[in-house]
């Protein structure tokens, strides 16, 4: 079964893969940064990351000798910002301990910071020709709904899921055979409704459409107030995280107050979506500077003018950057180049 069903999953990639950019290229370091880059975040978005980040970083050398701060603002609006900080950590184990080359095993890969089984099976099949299989979501959903199993954990249907999955890898092409079923889990195979007509794999396959799933747990909704301060030299008013935050620690944001106070002016509302929270965000319009409270700054948080034309440089969050954009105050020459 899963001989015949390689080789035909093989074919249908060489005709129907997506034209990515460390596809077109064998380079180990680029496709590290692009598989760290892809997890749990959309392709869409990791196009335009990728080429600004290899423009700007395009060596394992270069990245260890970036300050992390310059790494947190090429990665700002890609979120999950321990991703960056651990690839600036491997860059510069890379250059310490490894003349800056990557190893060349999956094995050997697993010892560096941030990089766990998923990253480490990609970068050698893909990179170095590791016949190891890769297990993220979409290979998961693919192998269970081949073999028929039924939704749930547990530790026998996760090696079901990973003898399935090795079995389909080519030995003479691994990085291809795992890129083609990550590539039909997030094309064709899909989480709802999946398009099993045009499936490469349709007739090995013991589902042949959708099976129930276990539910994901809604977000947590929650609202959440920033005020805009502006000077009379349009620079804004933004306030650090926390060092020891546990999300987002040392970025940069607008300043949070505890709500928005009764009758002020809302400039912006908008959702935001971070790890299990959904927030309803509101950003309201104070005079300056001398009317935020206290907060984190009276706590000893760093505060800063910033000019607009400097904001891509900072390491901003995610929802500061979507802010400031959605406000007018992005830089106009930046807005095609920013995450």
């Amino acid at each position: 079964m899963f001989l015949d069903c390689g080789t035909a999953l093989l074919g249908w990639f060489d005709q129907h893969k997506r034209d990515l950019p460390w596809r077109r290229s064998s380079d180990p370091y680029g496709i590290w940064v692009s598989e760290i880059m892809l997890q749990q975040t959309r392709v869409a978005a990791v196009l335009e990351h990728y080429s600004r980040w290899m423009g700007s970083f395009p060596t394992v050398a270069a990245l260890a000798a970036a300050e992390e701060a310059e790494v947190l603002a090429l990665w700002s609006g890609l979120g999950y910002y321990r991703r960056a900080r651990m690839l600036h950590r491997a860059a510069r184990v890379l250059v310490a301990e490894h003349a800056g080359c990557l190893p060349r095993t999956s094995a050997a890969l697993r010892e560096l910071p941030g990089i766990g089984a998923y990253t480490a099976a990609a970068v050698a099949s893909i990179a170095f020709g590791e016949p190891v299989a890769v297990v993220d979501g979409n290979v998961e959903r693919v192998v269970a709904r081949l073999l028929g199993l039924p939704a749930g954990a547990g530790a026998d249907r996760l090696r079901a899921i990973r003898a399935g999955a090795q079995a389909l890898v080519s030995p003479a092409r691994p990085g291809d055979s795992n890129q083609a079923i990550m590539e039909l889990g997030a094309t064709v195979c899909l989480p709802r409704a999946p398009l099993c007509l045009g499936c490469p794999v349709q007739p090995w396959c013991r589902t042949r459409g959708e099976h129930p799933t276990i539910a994901r747990k809604p977000l947590t909704p929650r609202a959440i107030a920033y005020t805009l301060a502006t000077d009379t030299g349009g620079r804004v008013l933004l306030r650090q995280r926390p060092a020891e935050a546990s999300l987002m620690a040392g970025m940069w944001e607008l300043p949070e107050l505890p709500a928005a106070p009764p009758g002020a002016r809302v400039l912006l509302r908008f959702r935001h979506a971070i790890t299990v929270t959904n927030y309803a965000v509101s950003i309201v319009a104070l005079g300056g500077a001398t009317e935020l409270p206290g907060g984190d700054a009276a706590a000893g948080t760093a505060e800063r003018w910033v000019p607009v034309d400097e904001l891509p440089r900072l390491p901003l969050t995610g929802l500061a950057r979507k802010a400031l954009r959605r406000l007018g105050l992005w830089p106009p020459a930046s807005v095609s180049g920013s995450g």
